[in-house]
């Protein structure tokens, strides 16, 4: 396992948290108990239906799995808007550790994700890929996931209008979720200016269910709000892998994000909440953050906001902070007082 190479005193530079019990009176349900593992890391594809649209999914850990072994938590990785699954399994050449999947199959994580309908190896269709149609893909692929791990309730982490897919789902099927974090996340889409830009193709939204994605376009992610949080050979290195799919993307949450906000009510979310931000994030503004933050029913919820890091914290240069305040909220102990 790679060691940091960022010292444990720069890890969090302005942390903005409310911690507490679950506010519901009983004491939660306990997902099974990472221990962090030395060993291959193993890997498997598999797929899911959704009705006819054939949804692939993607599983790393530890060694492959063994009949009466200990249960691992799994953490289910959702991905956002403009890029697919292996945003979450990228390996760049000489620049360190860029896997999620392979960071937290390490921490001791049973680790999926997938690839949405219309994006990377997934099916295609004539639909447009909303957060609506997001929520259904999860649908199918938590019943994969308990068929194999024979459990229940999982770990989110959405990433971007990958957070909205997790929280939307969140809302339709809370029996299924243990602990959600929302990086990137917006709640109503006010005072963001990327949004606010985004808005002036509406048009094109709403008459279109497809857009160009194309090299440039990848590149910006690490550009738009401050360049420097993110590598350059980062954003080539995940064009290169994207590009095999194509220059065209789904506009189903584009649309949604600059029309249909909110698309997650934090009334209904009933989960622990984990809300992460990076300091420069053009899309997720602090107020906007915190009044979602502020109407979440359970007591058991963070807001963290990460230094020298813009919108995309699982591909920037900080991002083991991510990786750090992530795990830490996933294996936070129970509650004796509730």
């Amino acid at each position: 396992m790679m060691h940091s190479d960022h010292s444990r005193r720069t890890i969090i530079k302005g942390i903005s948290a409310a911690t507490a019990a679950g506010a519901f009176g009983a004491t939660p349900v306990q997902a099974a108990t990472p221990i962090p593992t030395e060993g291959q890391i193993w890997s498997n594809e598999y797929w899911a239906k959704k009705g006819d649209v054939p949804l692939w999914m993607f599983r790393k850990r530890i060694g492959a799995p063994k009949p009466g072994e200990p249960a691992r938590p799994v953490v289910f990785f959702v991905h956002g808007s403009s890029v697919t699954s292996r945003a979450f399994d990228l390996t760049v050449p000489d620049k360190g550790e860029y896997s999620l999947l392979n960071v937290f199959a390490r921490y001791g994580f049973d680790c999926w994700t997938m690839d949405h309908e219309n994006y990377g190896k997934s099916g295609r269709t004539s639909g447009n890929a909303d957060i609506a149609s997001g929520v259904e893909d999860l649908k199918a692929a938590v019943e994969v996931i308990a068929r194999e791990t024979g459990q229940t309730r999982y770990h989110f982490v959405g990433e971007s209008s990958g957070a909205l897919r997790a929280g939307a789902f969140a809302m339709a099927a809370p029996e299924r979720i243990d602990r959600l974090v929302f990086a990137a996340f917006t709640y109503k889409g006010e005072g963001s200016p990327t949004l606010a830009k985004r808005a002036e193709q509406l048009a094109y939204y709403r008459s279109h269910n497809m857009r160009k994605r194309d090299r440039d376009m990848i590149r910006s992610i690490a550009t738009r709000d401050k360049p420097g949080t993110s590598d350059p050979a980062v954003m080539e290195a995940l064009a290169d892998v994207e590009m095999q799919f194509g220059d065209q993307i789904p506009t189903g949450t584009y649309l949604d994000m600059t029309a249909n906000l909110p698309v997650v009510h934090p009334e209904k979310v009933l989960a622990p909440v984990l809300l992460v931000r990076g300091e420069y994030d053009g899309i997720a503004a602090v107020p906007d953050l915190e009044e979602f933050f502020n109407k979440l029913p359970n007591g058991d919820r963070q807001f963290v906001i990460l230094p020298g890091t813009a919108h995309s914290v699982a591909l920037a240069v900080n991002r083991e902070l991510f990786w750090h305040v992530t795990r830490a909220f996933l294996t936070m102990p129970a509650p004796i007082v509730t």
